[in-house]
């Protein structure tokens, strides 16, 4: 048994052969005895360790035992430990009943009847010693019902995360079918239509522009599907580590003039327009590629969040570092959902509004995070929002790097 495990058992006597004759009776290996010599000594030892009995003699200098117990008594820490009065004192001065009222369990006279001593002992280190088992395995059972408390939780949020993936599953099946829906069966309409002509020998309507316009609308509806496509298999790689990224040196200015050219169109359409704040060349090693397709994304949400208010694109160079703002003047974004709207499948579409898969402000802050760059929005509701690119602009570090 460790000493932590061992009964503490206090005797208190101002006589030390008293101290020493009653130690020798009670101790063994699985007990700890403590002297005091005086009540105040006691009161010290008390607030120390926790007991399993006190043996108190009566007739002391100063602090007396019955004084010293009914202090114990007054105290929550003491209260509840067994006191044993010892007296050298007849029967006749009726101690023991004012040691009861105390609140003694025992009184002994001397001479103390060594097996009456031991005996009594026993049964309160006995005592001391089921409470403790009693406690640790209390104790144990806390200890459990927590872990068990810890580990429904656990299965409660994973069951709760399992949930909500399979409705995000659901959710990802139904909106891709619709995503692709839409543009095959542009794709079909114009197909039936083509058929339609070609049956009534109607080669007009292939002649000249007409069919330049075919083409551009079978090519804009592809793109879609080509661009969902892409999007998901992007998704997939990025959670398998498998996305690639080739840096190379890249004009970012004239790269950000040929995305605002192609995108002039879409932005027509929307009843609005995208302008590119002027800026001397800024040269970086990214991959082009990639920073196009962050660039695209971030536009194509101004154009269909924004409202059909102008889009403005502009760059600043802050040290090392380049930076890119498309700054719209729409409806914003609630300061509860910023962090969402970079969540994959989260969609920022509001009721009556264009919605897609919800993978671009994803990607595009994982992109970002590849290049050792960083994609951030600020944004007041009703006021508009500036989505900020953030890339390192460092040549001849980044390229070196890529080189080597």
């Amino acid at each position: 048994m460790s000493v932590q495990n061992h009964s503490k058992l206090l005797i208190v006597d101002d006589l030390p052969d008293n101290l020493r004759a009653l130690d020798a009776l009670i101790r063994d290996d699985q007990r700890l005895v403590f002297h005091a010599h005086s009540g105040d000594e006691a009161l010290a030892l008390l607030l120390e360790h926790e007991f399993a009995l006190a043996i108190l003699d009566v007739q002391m200098p100063g602090m007396d035992g019955f004084e010293l117990a009914e202090l114990m008594r007054g105290t929550e820490r003491t209260r509840n430990i067994p006191i044993v009065f010892v007296s050298a004192a007849g029967r006749e001065l009726n101690y023991a009943f004012k040691g009861y009222e105390t609140g003694a369990v025992d009184f002994l006279y001397k001479p103390l009847d060594p097996d009456a001593v031991r005996g009594k002992v026993n049964v309160f280190v006995a005592l001391d010693q089921q409470r403790r088992e009693t406690r640790r395995q209390m104790d144990a059972l806390e200890k459990s019902r927590r872990e068990q408390e810890v580990l429904l939780q656990e299965l409660n949020a994973t069951q709760g995360e399992l949930q909500r993936s399979l409705r995000m599953r659901d959710e990802f099946m139904s909106l891709v079918a619709h995503e692709l829906r839409t543009p095959l069966n542009t794709l079909f309409l114009e197909t039936q239509m083509r058929t339609l002509h070609l049956k009534r020998g109607n080669l007009q309507a292939f002649a000249g522009e007409q069919m330049g316009a075919m083409i551009k609308r079978d090519e804009r509806q592809i793109k879609a599907m080509i661009r969902l496509i892409d999007d998901m298999l992007d998704v997939t790689r990025m959670r398998n580590g498998t996305l690639s990224v080739r840096p190379a040196q890249v004009e970012l200015v004239g790269m950000l003039e040929r995305v605002v050219s192609d995108l002039s169109l879409q932005a027509a359409a929307s009843g609005c327009s995208i302008a590119l704040a002027p800026h001397p060349p800024v040269t970086g090693c990214w991959d082009e590629f990639r920073i196009e397709q962050v660039v695209v994304n971030l536009l194509t949400n101004a154009l269909r969040y924004g409202g059909g208010c102008n889009v403005e694109v502009r760059v600043e160079v802050e040290g090392k570092c380049a930076r890119i703002d498309v700054i719209d003047k729409g409806k914003g974004i609630a300061p509860e959902d910023i962090e969402r709207i970079f969540q994959p499948f989260e969609r920022g579409a509001r009721n009556g509004e264009p919605k897609g898969l919800g993978l671009g402000l994803y990607i595009s802050r994982q992109l970002a995070t590849a290049h050792g760059g960083e994609l951030t929005v600020t944004s007041t509701p009703g006021q508009g929002s500036t989505f900020s690119l953030a890339l390192p602009c460092d040549v001849a570090v980044s390229c070196a790097a890529v080189s080597a």
